[in-house]
């Protein structure tokens, strides 16, 4: 591939890329980062509304665009600029302690959520007041395994794009709808209208995973609405719900984490919808 191109952090297109790690910047270019092979591919699948590209630029050294040829391929065949970078030049912009090569310079893909509305979801994850970025992604990664229609972040909870939520999505982020900034009571007032029931997932619900399982009540379309990693559910979000659902506990474990809950709930209901036939 012959000579990096980039080879100074200081560089304009580097100090662009670099500043996409604080939300503030992410916002104002409505622009962020996708790091890796396995998320850059996903970009360079992924078209916007009206088909426009999704990644914009990829900055990649000169071993990885060799590794991944198809990749660099792909991305110039879908108009993104392709930046040949000093591997310096990647560590600079990368938010991960062992780079991989590739970065991507990807537009927003959040979608409105009157969108997801209209389309009729029959599986949905609410992340109510979550705060952390790992966990979101891979709430967002597990939902995407499930079959969910469409993701909701709450205006309480973490950045879509922040660098830790996209690498934990490992790509899913590109796969399904994901509204973001919605207030969790429109969120849930605008799901019941479309039809949806509404679950809160708290380890305190009065009601069993199990047993609504073995009720048959989980067949119809469903939201399950996921807390905080530390204190769960506000009351005031919990009364919102039809039913507030604990995963049981049959061993010794205190309790699950927040991702682990949601994939248990998420493929409970995948599974009691396919069952009905629903899916």
């Amino acid at each position: 591939m012959g000579t990096p191109e980039l080879i100074s952090p200081r560089s304009p297109r580097v100090t662009a890329a670099r500043r996409l790690a604080k939300r503030a910047f992410r916002g104002k270019e409505r622009r962020f980062i996708a790091e890796g092979p396995q998320a850059v591919r996903e970009a360079v699948a992924h078209r916007g509304e009206g088909g426009e590209p999704t990644l914009l630029e990829l900055f990649a050294t000169v071993e990885a665009a060799e590794r991944y040829a198809d990749i660099v391929t792909a991305a110039r065949a879908a108009g993104a600029r392709v930046h040949f970078a000093a591997d310096t030049v990647i560590a600079e912009v990368s938010q991960t302690v062992t780079p991989q090569g590739l970065l991507g310079v990807c537009r927003f893909l959040d979608s409105p959520f009157e969108d997801i509305l209209r389309s009729r979801p029959r599986l949905v994850a609410v992340l109510a007041h979550v705060r952390d970025p790992g966990n979101a992604g891979t709430v967002l990664r597990c939902a995407d395994a499930a079959g969910a229609d469409a993701v909701v972040l709450t205006d309480a909870s973490v950045d879509l794009y922040n660098p830790k939520s996209v690498r934990a999505s490992v790509g899913s982020l590109f796969h399904l709808p994901v509204a973001v900034g919605v207030p969790v009571e429109r969120a849930v007032h605008g799901l019941k209208e479309a039809g949806v029931r509404i679950l809160a997932a708290d380890g305190a619900g009065a009601d069993d995973l199990d047993d609504e399982l073995d009720a048959g009540t989980m067949g119809g379309p469903t939201a399950w609405i996921f807390g905080n990693e530390a204190w769960g559910l506000p009351a005031e979000t919990r009364a919102l719900a039809d039913a507030v659902v604990r995963v049981p506990i049959h061993g010794k474990a205190e309790s699950l984490n927040l991702a682990t809950a949601a994939a248990v709930c998420l493929y409970a209901s995948a599974r009691a919808q396919r069952t009905r036939g629903e899916r």
